[in-house]
């Protein structure tokens, strides 16, 4: 096999995987070093030569001229009679270089070479596919499912690069099938071993940042600001934006008519709630918005500690909070702010007894509503021995109900 053909012998990974022939002859010039490496213990004494032009290349190999019976190594030296057979004006102790054709280093080196080549060629591949995804990181790619395991999903692209989306990384309410495209943010890129590793993510706060670019024009275009993005994957979410321009509604470009422009990234978030809020310096301010529509008397912030304290009335309490907590949390994160909530009440107040299933259990409660009463004070009105005959549980259970509702009035 000569210099051309074991080029061509490549011609199809290369045009396959999209390496320059600059590349390419770069890799055969390493590649032949290292094989001259293991057949001569050193590369020293030879000289690589690639036209990446012409497509070929040539190995020198330096010889030193001694005197006749003086050779100890014939790799390495050349007695003086060969030499002169050569060019006759040649000299004791001059260098004598030679061409080595690639047929003349064996069969078995060729094979040797060509699986170095294969080996270099692929690191070449996989250190291109590192750069190109390590650029992309934050960013959103598409892949189609290719495998569906227990503890991630295999995904290909349209250059059959591979992605690696892992449980953590899906929305709880997630359902792939095999061959359906969907979407992901480049998480992070890894050499997991020789090859890279590339995760995504469908829960990164990043992930709804881009598809908020995606669909809407003015976030795109630096109009409309994202100064915050928070998120309980596939549950609820809360976003806060600002505007350059006074005159533009932030929140309304983003939500758009009857929430026109924010239904597509709800849908590709599994029916995500996501609360749109309108930036603000002032904490104060921010704290009432990242709350929602809830009213608030006051606000107690201590801004070193980056705490806040909330006064709102009894029934307002289960808003601020939220499902499983989650509307108080997203605030803290969106804010910046730990926040507590203080209930406010009034003697003329009552508190629906479902407010207290964190501290009740579920069954107790259904107990006292299957006879009507239904808030707290309609339990405490009435002596132990009373609500004995009514619901059935044990003094001790009524006892325990009766000091948690108490110690609601006493805060």
């Amino acid at each position: 096999m000569d210099n051309i053909a074991l080029i061509e012998s490549f011609g199809d990974f290369k045009d396959e995987k999209g390496i320059s022939k600059i590349d390419l002859m770069a890799i055969i010039e390493d590649s032949l070093k290292t094989l001259l490496r293991k057949r001569f213990d050193s590369d020293d004494h030879f000289d690589v030569i690639v036209n990446p032009d012409k497509g070929d290349f040539q190995i020198f190999l330096n010889k030193t001229i001694v005197e006749d019976d003086m050779s100890e190594d014939d790799d390495l030296e050349i007695e003086i009679t060969e030499a002169k057979k050569i060019d006759p004006t040649f000299e004791v102790g001059e260098d004598f270089t030679m061409e080595i054709p690639v047929a003349q280093l064996g069969r078995r080196n060729i094979l040797t070479l060509k699986q170095i080549l294969a080996t270099k060629l692929q690191e070449h591949n996989n250190a291109m596919l590192y750069d190109q995804f390590r650029d992309r990181i934050g960013e959103i790619v598409i892949g189609e499912i290719h495998h569906i395991r227990h503890k991630h999903v295999i995904l290909l692209d349209d250059e059959d690069n591979e992605f690696i989306l892992p449980k953590e990384n899906q929305i709880p309410s997630d359902f792939f099938k095999k061959g359906e495209s969907i979407r992901a943010i480049v998480e992070s890129v890894d050499f997991k071993g020789s090859k890279p590793q590339i995760i995504i993510s469908r829960t990164a706060p990043k992930f709804l940042e881009k598809l908020l670019e995606l669909e809407i024009p003015e976030i795109q275009d630096g109009t409309i600001m994202l100064k915050k993005v928070v998120r309980i994957p596939g549950e609820k979410a809360k976003i806060a934006v600002d505007a350059y321009d006074d005159r533009i509604d932030p929140v309304g470009a983003c939500v758009g008519v009857k929430g026109s422009r924010i239904h597509g990234v709800v849908r590709e978030l599994r029916n995500e709630n996501i609360d749109v809020i309108q930036w603000s310096k002032n904490p104060e301010i921010m704290i009432k918005r990242a709350l929602g529509n809830i009213t608030i008397n006051k606000i107690d912030i201590e801004e070193e500690a980056h705490y806040a304290m909330v006064h709102t009335p009894v029934e307002e309490i289960s808003k601020v909070i939220g499902k499983q907590g989650q509307n108080i949390r997203l605030a803290s994160w969106l804010t910046g702010y730990e926040i507590d909530v203080y209930r406010e009440s009034s003697e003329d107040d009552d508190v629906d007894l479902k407010e207290f299933n964190d501290d009740i259990e579920q069954w107790i409660l259904d107990e006292f509503y299957k006879v009507g009463l239904t808030t707290a004070k309609s339990v405490l009105d009435k002596d132990t021995e009373s609500l004995l005959k009514l619901v059935d549980l044990e003094e001790e259970t009524i006892d325990e109900v009766k000091g948690i509702l108490q110690a609601e009035f006493e805060d």
